[in-house]
């Protein structure tokens, strides 16, 4: 991916604006700050997008980007995941009357499979792991001249998920600081891109062991590292954009690593409090907020009061506020049997996953304690590699 603008986003925010669900936004419980206020959290509800997730924004621009440009061939798009970009690739490709094959692994759940044939995609599994599929997916491109769409990583993808960030902005104009979950990086690279340009700090979580855009900063480049995580199925890339990196290393992010049983806690919180059903790359993100995670950030402490909402000698506002960015919702039918027993485990239920670090231990780690303590969610800045590297 190459380097992302705002105005690959506005251009993004023009090209979808018909077809995608403008952003739905919810009220959350505040968080009490150090200066005695209260940091307000906003839900940015993308589980009501088209598809069940933000990935649709990113796949309806690509796919119109080459409509446009006249560069669409034929044969359609191909994208192998039988996750949420596949399900918004077909989406996108039926909305646009284009043909959609779509590869994964034999392994992949029937009910993908089915949903994916729901949207009229060709689907085709090979191999039992994804990187078969990819290859396969691959061989069919250069085969058929298919255009070869990614999850993550490309611009256009980046430029759509962006869009979020905008519609935030328009609704929660005096927004202070925004908290994403980082799989692959491509929300995080456009929402990242336009809040930095709204002068909006971004704080990036990851789950501890599922942490590519933390293991990428950590190494000062991209790296394959070994997902697994409670929130490996939306979040378990194996390596970050380059674009990601860029943005964590050079603009205002903060890079956060929160346990498994946080996110889980989190995600049921979502479900007791607010009704919410989503995956656990939603609670990811709030599990950040609650102050379950670890900052990559050395040595610094928490920036306590700073922020362009306080002027220069001014007293401490009594309200911040912080959006986080909502992942996917998840669908199938034990949905509605959860909802009727309570038991939020029962959305997402899957087999034990042994617990393997992705990253070097840091002797310089220390709590973060939250992301509100200081009013801006009490975040930390990145500090440049120089200051990453130990001895």
């Amino acid at each position: 991916m190459t380097g992302l603008l705002f105005a690959d986003v506005t251009a993004a925010r023009a090209r979808i604006a018909p077809s995608v669900r403008r952003l739905a936004v919810a009220g959350a419980d505040g968080l009490p700050t150090d200066d005695g206020g209260t940091c307000r959290i906003v839900l940015a509800l993308e589980h009501l997008q088209h598809s069940g997730s933000f990935k649709a924004r990113g796949a309806q621009n690509f796919i119109r980007a080459h409509e446009d440009a006249g560069t669409l061939p034929a044969a359609g798009v191909t994208i192998a995941s039988g996750g949420n970009a596949g399900l918004a690739c077909a989406w996108a490709a039926r909305e646009q009357g284009i043909h959609a094959t779509v590869f994964l692994p034999t392994t992949a759940p029937a009910v993908k499979v089915e949903r994916l044939r729901g949207y009229g995609a060709d689907v085709r599994q090979v191999g039992v792991e994804y990187a078969e599929a990819q290859v396969a997916c691959a061989e069919f491109a250069a085969q058929t001249g298919a255009l070869s769409s990614h999850a993550y990583d490309h611009p256009l993808i980046a430029a759509g998920a962006g869009t979020v960030m905008v519609e935030l902005h328009e609704q929660v104009p005096d927004l202070d600081t925004v908290v994403v979950a980082v799989g692959g990086g491509g929300l995080f690279a456009g929402v990242a891109t336009a809040a930095g340009h709204l002068g909006i700090r971004t704080v990036a979580v990851e789950p501890e062991n599922c942490c590519a855009l933390a293991a990428a900063v950590e190494a000062g480049r991209p790296v394959d590292v070994t997902p697994d995580s409670v929130a490996a199925d939306s979040l378990g890339a194996r390596r970050v954009s380059e674009a990601a990196l860029r943005l964590a290393e050079s603009g205002d992010v903060v890079s956060v690593l929160v346990p498994d049983d946080a996110i889980v806690r989190a995600r049921q919180h979502l479900w007791d409090e607010y009704r919410l059903a989503v995956e656990h790359a939603a609670g990811t993100a709030l599990a950040g907020i609650l102050g379950q995670g670890r900052s990559r950030s050395g040595d610094r402490r928490p920036e306590h009061g700073r922020g362009r909402d306080r002027e220069a000698g001014a007293p401490p506002r009594r309200e911040r506020r912080a959006g986080a960015a909502d992942a996917s919702a998840l669908h199938g039918q034990q949905e509605g049997q959860a909802r009727r027993s309570g038991d939020l485990d029962a959305l997402h239920r899957g087999p034990p996953r042994r617990v393997r670090a992705c990253r070097a231990p840091q002797a310089h780690e220390r709590p973060l304690g939250g992301l509100h303590p200081g009013g801006r969610a009490g975040v930390l800045r990145l500090p440049p590699a120089a200051e990453e590297a130990g001895p």
